[in-house]
């Protein structure tokens, strides 16, 4: 069956979207040089215990560049908060999905939206990594 094997983050300023992520989820993130004239930043989230996801950072370059991930996190609210520290901005404030959990959708400096879930304890539904 088909499955996600990497997630590209569309950016206009490469540099300034790492700055975010790091500052906001403490991601390690490196850039790559390679054969193609924009460089790419590679994250390391540093989950261990959850399974590895490939994920880069990379110029935007078309319009059609874009994407919404979700991220497992303890706390929606910590969260909601460094993003709006580090220039992020909240889009749909925090929901609860029955049976899943709370959802934020929240905008990255460059315009990127993503989405953050707190899975309830009692959770039908895991999310890959999650805690349920």
């Amino acid at each position: 069956m088909p499955h996600i094997v990497h997630v590209d983050i569309a950016a206009d300023d490469p540099k300034r979207a790492t700055r975010f992520y790091e500052a906001v989820f403490g991601w390690h993130i490196q850039t790559l040089h390679g054969a193609t004239s924009t460089s790419i930043q590679l994250i390391n989230t540093g989950a261990a215990e959850a399974e590895p996801i490939s994920a880069s950072i990379a110029e935007r370059g078309e319009d059609w560049r874009s994407i919404t991930p979700l991220i497992d996190v303890d706390s929606i609210d910590v969260y909601a908060q460094r993003i709006v520290a580090a220039g992020g901005g909240i889009v749909h404030a925090k929901r609860l999905i029955p049976g899943i959990g709370y959802l934020l959708i929240f905008r990255d400096t460059e315009g990127n939206e993503l989405g953050l879930v707190e899975e309830l304890p009692e959770t039908m539904f895991a999310m890959p990594g999650g805690r349920a």
